[in-house]
């Protein structure tokens, strides 16, 4: 399920990956209590547990002052889950209520359009990825390209997505092959980050642009709508398929 939601607002934080992990946390808690509930919180303590969601945010026409984008025209959210049911809390939730506030921010939002999703044939692809893709260590370092240990750990975050969804992992080891990926730095303000470290912000390396997949047919079309990589559900690894 592949939803882009369009909203209308004056600004956003640079840092702006918290601020829309809030807008769809309140959409599945203003569509269910319960199942937000469910998916947030076990034996009322946070659930580490990763989410089968991943997502990616377009701002289109802006300036930059001081630590906001000042928006001139609108900004775009692009969401991917093969999961349905949270799907449609999310759709729901989004469709029921046309604004969302984080701290002095306000978002209106304009119009929620699903789209269609593609199906992978053979077991290579090419995608573009929309949101970085970001890949770290055992040790919590984020790796770079070139690193040999990225390889490794793509299969392993691969793998654990795949579990935790649909209860077995990859069927096949991925190859993985750049094409034309670029290196980015996103700023995060995450408020566990702060509370552990003292630091307002963490720097997440991580890239955008088109690479190949070679894997499993399943396995394939199941990340595609997981999204790769790590920190999937805090607007990392929403990658879209090529051909």
């Amino acid at each position: 399920m592949r939803m882009k939601v369009e909203f209308k607002t004056d600004k956003l934080p640079i840092s702006y990956n918290t601020m829309f992990m809030s807008v769809i946390k309140e959409a599945i808690r203003k569509s269910s209590e319960d199942y937000y509930r469910s998916l947030y919180y076990y034996e009322d303590k946070s659930n580490k547990q990763t989410k089968n969601f991943t997502f990616a945010v377009y701002v289109k026409g802006y300036d930059i002052e001081n630590e906001n984008f000042i928006v001139k025209d609108r900004v775009i959210l692009n969401i991917s889950t093969p999961d349905l049911e949270l799907g449609l809390n999310i759709y729901n939730g989004l469709i029921n209520y046309p604004k969302f506030v984080y701290k002095d921010y306000e978002l209106k939002r304009l119009r929620v359009d699903l789209g269609k999703e593609k199906v992978i044939q053979n077991n290579e692809a090419i995608f573009n990825a929309l949101s970085p893709i970001c890949i770290k260590s055992r040790n919590g370092k984020f790796l770079n390209i070139d690193d040999e240990e990225y390889i490794k750990e793509l299969n392993y975050i691969s793998n654990e997505i795949l579990k935790n969804y649909r209860g077995y992992g990859l069927k096949k080891d991925v190859k993985f092959e750049n094409i034309s990926l670029n290196k980015v730095v996103v700023k995060e303000g995450l408020r566990e980050f702060k509370n552990t470290t003292g630091k307002s912000y963490q720097y997440v390396n991580g890239y955008k642009g088109r690479f190949k997949l070679c894997s499993d047919i399943e396995d394939l079309n199941d990340l595609y709508k997981l999204g790769l990589g790590f920190k999937r559900a805090q607007g990392f690894g929403y990658i879209d398929l090529v051909k």
